[in-house]
């Protein structure tokens, strides 16, 4: 708490710092209103996260805990799940206030408006964050997708990602022998070829 005075002929005023900071609340209509993917600068979504709360947007800053490693100690730090994306919610019809936010480049979109994502992929990734359970990024890949291996005793090889049961198996082919050759691997040792 701290005090304000407005003016010499009036009292001090108490005021509370966090409430003065708070978001306005939002009303129905704003919880109504689809979730957007926001491409932020580089090291800036917990800022335009927080910026966007501000505003009185509901945002989501999905992260994972991991461990970094120096040349000295480990430590376990917080990271951001999708590097470069905040997600939140607003009017599609009204979402200049929302670009104008401190570290926001564009929303995502199509054809110069907003493309909405999917509720419950939304709810899929809030359920996994707030579950407590570990999480770790992965590469979006397909099936038949073009990759290159990037741990393990494989590294560098590339080739073609196929499942098998529960794993996941790279293909090398000869063309000119028509032939192909196939190793299991764990699906976080490679990355798509783009």
């Amino acid at each position: 708490m701290r005090e304000v005075r407005s003016s010499e002929a009036e009292p001090l005023v108490q005021v509370d710092a966090a409430r003065a900071l708070s978001p306005p609340i939002l009303t129905d209509s704003a919880t109504a209103w689809p979730w957007f993917a926001l491409r932020v600068r580089a090291n800036f979504e917990k800022k335009a996260a927080d910026y966007l709360r501000l505003t009185g947007h509901e945002g989501f800053l999905p992260t994972y805990r991991c461990r970094t490693y120096w040349s000295d100690r480990v430590k376990w730090t917080e990271k951001v799940l999708f590097p470069g994306y905040v997600f939140t919610r607003f009017d599609a019809n009204n979402w200049l206030p929302v670009l104008k936010t401190p570290g926001v480049i564009e929303a995502v979109n199509f054809g110069g408006k907003p493309v909405p994502l999917v509720e419950a992929e939304i709810a899929a990734l809030r359920t996994m964050v707030n579950s407590g359970e570990p999480l770790f990024p992965r590469a979006f890949l397909h099936v038949g997708e073009r990759v290159r291996v990037v741990r393990g005793p494989l590294t560098g090889l590339e080739g073609y990602l196929e499942r098998f049961e529960k794993d996941c198996r790279i293909v090398v082919s000869v063309t000119l022998l028509q032939r192909s050759v196939a190793a299991q691997l764990d699906a976080e040792w490679v990355t798509p070829l783009r």
